[in-house]
Formats: structure tokens, C-alpha cells, sequence
């Protein structure tokens, strides 16, 4: 077991992660946009569309590697993707959580140590390297289904202890938790990846019997939660791109904030499973987000080609 433990881990920092804490259940990388912001000025369309999101500034993390789905679309690696590479990965074989205080703190640490290499590089501004040491927000995302961890609300708490606030991606099977959440993240995601339970079984390939239930119970609780709520409709061509009116009665019962009408990126172990076609055009995004916007009375609120996204608000 060990020996497997470590030839995941060795896969993970390949790829830019690190895993964290004693017992390496959370993992921080640094974002793609937070490079192209100390690169090139370019932004992640959260920056634009989110105050007072800052690109630099954005800590990517989660406090769970492992997922109770195994989403065709995912970059992340699942167990079985390489048959090398076996695990137990929902629930993760551990006995003991650690501090959620820990976790941050090594988040921080390590992410202000893989910055550190952009020193070196002439065309990152100096100032703007130095604020990116110094996260002004956590966002729980990254890799996995960072719900599963027990102890979530105290990580918002210790982000706000350390000057962040805290956006929260779940992909919705985790309605009790959601429930139960105080205080709630400043921002909470719900992917939703299907318009109906046929769909989603395909595409998200949960490993729990009532995963489209549990997300559904999420989307009835959603406008009970005094934060701020974005659905994102992950689109992947040919798979989900399909009934516009049963995302829209999805959308009217979760009354989001903002709706997001997302591309899926053909990018990391997604490409093992998915052809380079199931990318869609931002053209067919396009589409797809006004048609939805005329079912539901959201307006677009913004585009951004770069990640294939539309906001309807």
C-alpha cells in the first residue's frame, strides 16, 4: 500500500500538485491563471466577473483528493485510469483528518514555495509576485470532492483568520453537508453535468448509488443558503449539450446568483477518456447559454473565449 501511496503521490507532483499535511489527504497547485496573471497580465474570468477575486492572489486547494465520482471529464487522475496505478479513493483509507489550521498553513507554505521559481523570470512583475505570496483567497476546487472532508466550515474560519476569503466548488452530492455549513464559503459552486439521471450516470459516473438524488437535493437547498451561489453547466459535446428546458427547470428551482455555461477543456487524464471533439466551440456555448437564458430570464452578464465560459446573472 505504501508503495502505491508514494507512485500516486510521484504522478501528483508531476503534474504540479503537493500533497499536504501528515497524512496527505489535501493538495495544493499553482493555478494556471495565477501564472498568467504574474506572466502576461492575462486574468481568470473569476477576476472579472467575481470582486474581489485577484488571479495573483487566488490559492487553488482542496482538503480531499479523493471523489465520489469519477466524471469522464475530469483532468485529475482517478484510480484505474493507468492500470499501474490502483488506490482506494472514496473513502480514502485514512483513520485520522488533519487540523484544518495545518492544512491552510501548509497550503500557504507550499504554494509560496513553487512561486518562489518565478524570481527568476523577467517578464513577472516583482510587486506582483511578492502580493501573490501573500493569498487574499482559498478556493476549494482543485482535484476531488473537497465536501468529504468532516471539517470544512473550519476552513473557512481559518481562512478568514489569515486575511482569505473562500470559494467552494462541490459537485452537489453532499446536500447535508451544505446544509449544515456555518459559516458558509463567500462563494459556492454547484456543478451540475446532466439534465437528467441517464445522462448523468453516463457522464459523471458516481460511485454512490443515489448520486443524481443527492444533487438534486442540493439544487432544493441552494436557495436557502445566504452566501453567494453559482451553478456551472459543464458542457461536454455530444454527451450533455442537449435539453436546454430541463437545465432551466434545474436553474428556477436552485434560484443561483449567476449561472456559468462552461466548455469542458480537453486537458490532463480527460484526454484519455474523452475524444479532442468533446471540447465545443465557443460558438456552440454561445448557443447553448442564450437559449437557456430565454428559458430562464437570466441575462448574459459576460463572456470569455479563454475558458469557453458565458455568465448569465
Amino acid at each position: 500500500m505504501r508503495s502505491e501511496t508514494l507512485s500516486v503521490e510521484e504522478v501528483y507532483r508531476k503534474q504540479g500538485y503537493r500533497l499536504l499535511g501528515r497524512n496527505r489527504h489535501s493538495a495544493v497547485k499553482v493555478c494556471r491563471w495565477t501564472k498568467e496573471s504574474l506572466r502576461s497580465g492575462r486574468v481568470c474570468y473569476k477576476e472579472l466577473w467575481y470582486p474581489p477575486v485577484q488571479s495573483h492572489r487566488c490559492m487553488e486547494m482542496t482538503p480531499y483528493i479523493g471523489c465520489n465520482c469519477h466524471c469522464l471529464y475530469c483532468w485529475r487522475i482517478h484510480s484505474g485510469d493507468r492500470p499501474e496505478l490502483k488506490w482506494r479513493e472514496f473513502p480514502l483509507p485514512i483513520k485520522e483528518m488533519d487540523e484544518p489550521g495545518e492544512i491552510v498553513d501548509d497550503a500557504v507554505r507550499m504554494r509560496r514555495e513553487l512561486l518562489i521559481g518565478f524570481k527568476g523570470n523577467p517578464k513577472v512583475d516583482r510587486d506582483k509576485l511578492m502580493e501573490a505570496l501573500k493569498p487574499t483567497m482559498m478556493t476549494m476546487s482543485l482535484t476531488g470532492e473537497p465536501t468529504l472532508y468532516p471539517r470544512i466550515s473550519e476552513l473557512v474560519v481559518e481562512a478568514r483568520k489569515r486575511g482569505m476569503i473562500t470559494f467552494l466548488v462541490t459537485n452537489g452530492t453532499m446536500p447535508k453537508v451544505l446544509e449544515e455549513m456555518d459559516p458558509l464559503p463567500f462563494q459556492l459552486y454547484v456543478t451540475v453535468s446532466a439534465p437528467d439521471k441517464d445522462t448523468y450516470i453516463r457522464l459523471v459516473r458516481p460511485l454512490i448509488r443515489d448520486g443524481w438524488e443527492r444533487l438534486n437535493q442540493t439544487l432544493d437547498l441552494f436557495p436557502s443558503l445566504d452566501t453567494r451561489r453559482v451553478i456551472r453547466l459543464t458542457m461536454v459535446k455530444g454527451w450533455n449539450m442537449k435539453s436546454p428546458e430541463k437545465y432551466a427547470d434545474m436553474v428556477r428551482r436552485a434560484e443561483p446568483d449567476y449561472v456559468e455555461v462552461k466548455a469542458y477543456e480537453w486537458v490532463g487524464e480527460s484526454q484519455r477518456r474523452l475524444p479532442r471533439w468533446a471540447m465545443p466551440y465557443m460558438e456552440e456555448i454561445e448557443s447553448f447559454a442564450a437559449e437557456l437564458s430565454k428559458l430562464t430570464g437570466y441575462e448574459i452578464g459576460g463572456r470569455y473565449k479563454p475558458s469557453g465560459a458565458i455568465l448569465l446573472k
